[in-house]
């Protein structure tokens, strides 16, 4: 996770490690060849195993991408929009129609780099197409509204309090381990609620970690930039806080004091990554 640190889609790199143990556990080190066994691969879904299969093996296994979506609709006339349960099915059935299977890599790789260069989202060089004269789009004036895709709204904002706390030259860390956004990842303490807070009421939430009435220092706050997944909006807020060195804190199995030099070594979140470059707290004292 150290090493994917910053490049965002985690779960990517999680099922990248969890695939390759597959492969050497099920298929004694060698990767699979069937599009069957390609799907049983953690995090393989039906785009990738047809494009590895067919790319790789050369199976009869039509890839459908955006591109293809594109291409597809505006040739044929299909309204059906490609993110819904529907569309997909009916591209997907149009697709493999579609395959010229005695040679589906090249059939594979030509559709999807026509639609990324000649069939393109925005300004498509309709003139100059090979394909026009049978393109329902552009017979019926439909370039700019196919494919189709079913608008949904997705925005969840979430409000992460988090708590820098310090001790001499350690500084405390939590291990995220739910099936959340930035899983394996580390982070300081973590208070999510609806919104962000002052020092008083984090305090009080904090009393789950170092007990009622035991001292800390609340020394600075700082918020950081808004930071956009794709389907949630994350505010952050860093309360920097330091406790007495005789504190004993509450146990935890994923909450531990780590040096300010190891911070180097784990992967953080962007935002607190940003934040610990900023701050430089990772330089030696």
């Amino acid at each position: 996770m150290k090493d994917w640190e910053g490049l965002g889609y985690y779960s990517r790199a999680r099922n990248l490690h969890s695939a390759a143990k597959q492969i050497v556990s099920d298929f004694n080190g060698s990767f699979p060849n069937t599009h069957a066994e390609i799907l049983k691969l953690k995090g393989v879904g039906d785009y990738t195993a047809a494009a590895i299969s067919s790319f790789a093996y050369n199976k009869p296994h039509a890839v459908v991408d955006g591109n293809v979506f594109r291409v597809l609709a505006r040739v044929f006339g299909i309204s059906t929009p490609i993110n819904t349960t529907a569309g997909k099915k009916e591209f997907d059935t149009l697709a493999a129609k579609m395959l010229y299977r005695k040679d589906p890599a090249t059939y594979n790789q030509a559709i999807m780099e026509f639609g990324a260069l000649q069939c393109t989202p925005k300004n498509p060089d309709c003139s100059n197409c090979p394909i026009s004269n049978k393109c329902f789009a552009i017979g019926n004036d439909k370039v700019e509204n196919l494919p189709v895709k079913e608008k949904k709204n997705y925005d969840r904002k979430r409000y992460f309090n988090f708590a820098l706390i310090e001790n001499g030259n350690q500084v405390l860390v939590e291990h995220r381990t739910a099936k959340d956004i930035w899983k394996h990842l580390y982070q300081f303490p973590l208070v999510e609620l609806t919104t962000l807070v002052e020092p008083d009421q984090m305090f009080v939430e904090l009393e789950y970690l170092v007990g009622k009435g035991k001292d800390m220092v609340f020394k600075k706050v700082t918020d950081l930039p808004a930071h956009k997944l794709s389907h949630q909006t994350i505010n952050c807020r860093i309360f920097e806080i330091s406790i007495d060195g005789g504190l004993q804190l509450a146990e935890s199995p994923n909450i531990s004091w780590v040096q300010k030099a190891q911070l180097n070594e784990l992967g953080f979140p962007r935002p607190l990554r940003k934040f610990l470059d900023r701050k430089q707290l990772t330089l030696p004292l």
